[in-house]
């Protein structure tokens, strides 16, 4: 059960502004502010395709945002001003990122223009009338919704898809497919300036997956008690002909699940816990995992049989995947419950999990240079640094493995994980963590950012050879200069890593090459 102690409101609590109701089937012209980023970009790029005139504003627009822009040729303004709204657009969608006093919303309100919320127009638009299909939880939601969509396109079933990376087997963040799923990466992030709440309280869910339940975002939600009533709030979503599949093994999990009125599927792996779907026989090796599905025998959430359609103790299928690690048995687990229960055959399932090809930017082997593996990962919260350590340990079996962290997020640069960090990088060989990234917008105290140097010495301190080296530019220098053949680099960052993965592949080549190099010894203090 969720505690009641030291009630603190957080997003779940907050109530929206009200506002004049946008009449959506009205609006021809569209304007966006924040095209720059990814959703709002990739969701332009929807509206354009949905056949709306569609322009955009930002303070500034980078690569492959820019690049997308271009080539859609939806025009853009790099800078905000009232003046980028003179083209007179129908309706102006406000980003996550736009404050109150953002020249174009103090423009937008004074003319009486009507606006609305990305997460707003995305459910009114787009999933309006078709089965949304709703990845939420802590971690996990850009692979799982990344395979989500991959299973039920490659089943035959065209399903329309809005996320945050882009799948490698569909090319693209977005689409508006034909069919009548639409699978989206549901974010517990607030909304709007003007609405406060999650993101996913605009999406509509009819089937649903809730991966994880751990504090984040600490810049927005008070304490852990805050982001667990709003994934309740999540629950709550689903019509009584709905299904919610959630890992059953983790109680942060299974406490918001009374708050389902839909069928509720807990997923997990076997002999763990009252589960609704039991994930058996698992073999994780080099190419990644095999294991078999099998319809659990535990008294259902709210007495309703998740799967009426199988028997108790049935074989759902024998699975195999190319991704590594537990987790992301977990996360297939989950999309191959909802999959299955959207029309999908085992069959179909087994073929298309088997041609998965992964999401950019987790557990993506960016290039072998000099016989060393660099692999870039979207990982920065420490439950999923350790997992996807663990992962890559599993992946390359006597391996050195270097992980390398950027802390770059709200939460992951402040102190709240200083003492968590250690024990996430206790199976890496060695780790080098870069100064946490310093934004222009900073309202962090000196106080109250991580002391990457003391997280380095308490990993040292636990036998894993650690180094605190500020310059990105400096980590090239000593991991390229030192890295041997067969070892594996894995380099951790929400963003790009300032450009690490490109130099330190570079430094490598040029190793290659016979060309110059210093090199540091494993004996000698790092610079």
């Amino acid at each position: 059960m969720m505690s009641a102690s030291a009630f603190a409101p957080g997003p779940a609590e907050r109530i929206p502004e009200a506002r004049p109701t946008v009449d959506y089937n009205s609006v021809r012209k569209v304007h966006l502010i924040g095209i720059g980023g990814s959703a709002m970009g990739n969701f332009a790029g929807m509206l354009q395709a949905k056949g709306l005139e569609v322009r955009g504003s930002d303070a500034g627009v980078f690569d492959p945002m820019r690049n997308n822009l271009v080539q859609w040729q939806i025009p853009f303004a790099e800078g905000y001003a009232a003046a980028n709204l003179d083209w007179g657009p129908d309706l102006v969608v406000v980003g996550n990122i736009t404050r109150r006093d953002n020249p174009e919303a103090v423009a937008m309100r004074e003319r009486g223009m009507a606006y609305c919320s990305f997460p707003e127009a995305l459910g009114d638009w787009m999933l309006r009338g078709r089965t949304s299909v709703v990845i939420a939880g802590t971690h996990g939601k850009t692979t799982t919704t990344s395979l989500m969509a991959w299973l039920l396109e490659s089943s035959g079933l065209q399903p329309g898809l809005l996320v945050g990376g882009v799948p490698k087997n569909l090319g693209t963040s977005f689409r508006l497919g034909s069919g009548v799923p639409f699978v989206i990466e549901g974010d517990e992030y607030d909304t709007a300036y003007f609405d406060k709440r999650p993101k996913f309280v605009h999406y509509r869910p009819h089937h649903g997956v809730l991966t994880s339940c751990e504090f984040d975002h600490a810049d927005i939600y008070p304490d852990f008690l805050a982001v667990q009533r709003a994934f309740a709030l999540f629950a709550s979503l689903f019509p009584a002909d709905g299904l919610l599949a959630a890992w059953g093994e983790d109680e942060r999990v299974t406490a918001v699940l009374p708050a389902c009125a839909g069928r509720v599927a807990r997923y997990g792996f076997a002999g763990s816990a009252p589960l609704d779907v039991v994930i058996e026989d698992l073999v994780i090796d080099q190419t990644g995992a095999k294991f078999g599905l099998r319809k659990g025998t535990a008294a259902p959430v709210n007495g309703r049989d998740p799967l009426p359609q199988f028997a108790p103790g049935q074989l759902l299928g024998e699975f195999a995947s190319p991704m590594a690690g537990r987790h992301n048995v977990l996360n297939t687990a989950a999309a191959l419950t909802l999959a299955l229960d959207l029309g999908a055959t085992a069959q179909q399932l087994q073929h298309g999990l088997s041609q998965f090809e992964g999401v950019k930017k987790r557990q993506d082997l960016r290039g072998i240079a000099h016989g060393v593996s660099v692999i870039d990962d979207y990982a920065h919260h420490p439950t999923a640094v350790k997992e996807t350590v663990a992962a890559i340990r599993g992946k390359y079996p006597g391996h050195k493995l270097w992980a390398l962290f950027e802390a770059e997020s709200n939460t992951s640069r402040r102190k709240v994980f200083e003492d968590v960090y250690p024990d996430a990088f206790a199976m890496a060989d060695e780790v080098v963590l870069c100064a946490p990234l310093h934004k222009e917008s900073d309202k962090l105290l000196a106080t109250e950012i991580m002391d990457a140097g003391l997280v380095c010495r308490r990993i040292a301190e636990q036998g894993v050879p650690a180094h605190f080296v500020p310059k990105v530019s400096d980590i090239v220098e000593l991991v390229g200069s030192r890295a041997q053949p067969g070892d594996v680099i894995l380099a951790m960052s929400g963003r790009d890593f300032q450009g690490l993965h490109a130099a330190l592949l570079a430094r490598l080549h040029a190793r290659e090459g016979g060309g110059s190099e210093q090199r540091v010894r494993p004996d000698q203090p790092v610079p």
